[in-house]
């Protein structure tokens, strides 16, 4: 026999009741619940971070608290003798972030900056601009990661400058992003930068007049694959290198170079606790997207030609990063691996070129409670130049202390 319900009225009126006072309510505070979930809201985040612990060996001293590869000594005694203690706390963090409803969809924007000081704040800890960016619907504009680089394959570390061999720039571009979400598809246009290394023939005053140009920003983009094993993803740039030669005599050093790359990632997920970060990266002339890369133009003799004698050529890259990242529990979380950096260098280079790139860490990381981390690293790095057979090799134990914040207003 069919139930029925002994008090059908109530039944029937309870979801209009409801939805009455629920409106009555809204009204009561000065606005409907649809405005109310469009209201502008802004986030305050960030986190203080101290490092300390013990150089083995040596490094320049403007990168102390750091396992920056090509910042380790190329001949015996550069940076002192082995043995140092550091501490610093040049990873601390400060960033905005805002929602703004509009007619066209939600405007979000980006401010963060950190102190770790780079260029001519080398070795200070002062303010740096990390993120100025802003996006409504499939466009976004600003300084922010650029498309051919991809953040998540960075190992769940302490060490500050990451992996060596990995594709790592923050730029200022104009993006398209037609597809968002887990999966997805973006273009960019980006600020253009290169570097050239004259070599063994530097101090040659006709290259002293050379002034190098970019005739048209980098094109670059990303697609990503996602599901439920992780997810695939390739990244590619393509761009133009121009230098001109300024001296009125008998050579023309003028020329122009192009820079391509290729950049395939992924994080691949082992069970519930255990993720795998891989990425490989080849190209010519993509050093200033990387990490830890020197030049991207090298000089090459072109025999017979008394008119241009050398011209500079994309330097050949390849970059590699494997790393897993596992959780114990929910307190401990364990991450280890390696990643490596390997250039073609051209002929006209000096012998003490950087060549190689090795790094490597393993750490345990502690999470007391949401919000606060402690752990100690192991870290690694080799340093191995074009034609000299010196070494330079760092060895670092760090231990860092992190605190999170973020607040949050409106919504």
């Amino acid at each position: 026999m069919r139930q029925t319900d002994p008090h059908p009225r109530r039944a029937t009126r309870s979801g209009p009741i409801a939805w009455r006072l629920a409106l009555a309510l809204a009204l009561v505070l000065g606005m409907t619940p649809h405005a109310r979930a469009q209201s502008p809201s802004i986030e305050v985040y960030g986190f203080a971070m101290m490092d300390m612990g013990l150089n083995f060996k040596t490094i320049d001293p403007n990168w102390f608290d750091t396992m920056r590869v090509s910042k380790l000594p190329s001949f015996d005694g550069q940076f002192g003798e082995d043995g140092n203690t550091f501490g610093g706390v040049r990873q601390t963090r400060l960033g905005v972030r805002g929602f703004t409803p509009t007619s066209m969809g939600e405007l979000r924007t980006t401010f963060e900056f950190e102190l770790f000081g780079t260029g001519v704040d080398e070795g200070q800890t002062t303010f740096r601009l990390r993120h100025a960016y802003g996006e409504l619907g499939k466009f976004g504009a600003g300084q922010y990661w650029s498309p051919f680089m991809d953040i998540d394959v960075f190992p769940n570390s302490i060490e500050y400058w990451g992996p060596a061999g990995m594709v790592f720039f923050r730029n200022v571009q104009f993006r398209y992003m037609p597809i968002q979400g887990d999966t997805r598809l973006t273009i960019a246009l980006e600020r253009p930068g290169a570097s050239g290394d004259a070599g063994v023939v530097a101090d040659r005053i006709e290259l002293q007049n050379v002034k190098g140009r970019n005739p048209m920003p980098d094109i670059t983009g990303e697609y990503r694959h996602a599901g439920s094993f992780g997810y695939v993803e390739v990244g590619g740039i393509l761009g133009r290198m121009s230098w001109d030669d300024m001296l009125d005599d008998q050579f023309d050093l003028s020329g122009n170079a192009t820079r391509w790359g290729i950049n395939l990632s992924s994080n691949l997920k082992v069970g519930p606790r255990t993720t795998i970060r891989l990425a490989y990266v080849y190209g010519e002339g993509i050093q200033n997207y990387m990490n830890d890369a020197p030049v991207d133009v090298g000089v090459v003799s072109n025999p017979g030609n008394t008119l241009r004698p050398i011209e500079g050529q994309a330097i050949p890259l390849t970059g590699t990063v494997a790393f897993v990242d596992h959780n114990w529990n929910d307190k401990f979380s364990t991450a280890v691996g390696y990643s490596g950096q390997y250039i073609d260098n051209v002929e006209g280079q000096s012998a003490t070129a950087f060549r190689n790139a090795h790094y490597a860490l393993g750490n345990l990381l502690y999470t007391p409670v949401p919000g606060v981390m402690v752990g100690g690293e192991l870290q690694w790095g080799k340093r191995e130049m074009f034609k000299d057979p010196y070494v330079g090799e760092g060895l670092k134990l760090q231990f860092s202390f992190k605190y999170n914040f973020s607040v949050k207003v409106g919504g």
